[in-house]
């Protein structure tokens, strides 16, 4: 247990976003060091884990992954579960001229057991998906004597809509029990944006939210 000394509380995918950040920011590192391919690394590790696997194949697919991109952008690509989903989610990002990312595309795949209704499913993860872009290039929080300095969204800025990029959402059909949608579509987003940002760039990012010194650093 650690005490920060200030409130802290929960926020969407709770402890699965900082989780899901460091784990598949760690495994994209290691695909790195042993020159490989990021999507095809994760396959295999994921041989005897068929549900990870299998949403990492469609959103590998949908997303084009490994055809070319317009020169300046790249892909990065994450796996995260949680509250029995599965989720895969391939980002395309270019770099603005100010050094900040520009997010172009999301491509997720989500195996949630048995759907009832699909619409809501993707409503939802393209919800989970805007409020962890938002977290990534936004969502600083700063103190000052012991006081949250930001009051409200003209410094507590959100994705909107001029930089929210399209987000497709592709279900898995499933006979497995259902899972949660609320909160799967939040852990992938910051590790497969921060692991594309790395191809460009070659900078490994290892804080939130994403600053344009950290790229350039």
């Amino acid at each position: 247990p650690f005490e920060p000394g200030i409130g802290v509380w929960f926020w969407r995918s709770v402890g699965h976003s900082q989780n899901g950040f460091f784990a598949e920011s760690f495994i994209d590192e290691l695909a790195h060091a042993a020159r490989q391919d990021p999507f095809e690394y994760r396959r295999k590790l994921l041989a005897a884990q068929p549900r990870h696997r299998a949403v990492l194949e469609l959103a590998a697919e949908k997303a084009g992954w490994g055809k070319p991109l317009p020169a300046g952008r790249a892909r990065g690509i994450a796996v995260c579960e949680s509250f029995g989903s599965y989720v895969a989610e391939v980002v395309e990002v270019s770099l603005q001229g100010d050094g900040t990312p520009r997010v172009h595309r999301v491509v997720s795949a989500i195996d949630c057991g048995m759907t009832v209704n699909p619409g809501i499913i993707r409503r939802q993860v393209q919800s989970a998906v805007i409020y962890g872009l938002s977290a990534a290039l936004h969502g600083a929080i700063t103190l000052k004597d012991g006081r949250v300095e930001q009051k409200n969204f003209d410094d507590y800025p959100v994705v909107r809509m001029n930089e929210a990029p399209p987000i497709e959402v592709h279900l898995l059909p499933s006979t497995e029990k259902p899972g949660g949608v609320g909160e799967p579509g939040t852990p992938p987003i910051a590790p497969a944006l921060a692991n594309a940002l790395f191809v460009l760039t070659g900078k490994r990012i290892r804080r939130l939210p994403i600053k344009a010194d950290d790229l350039r650093a």
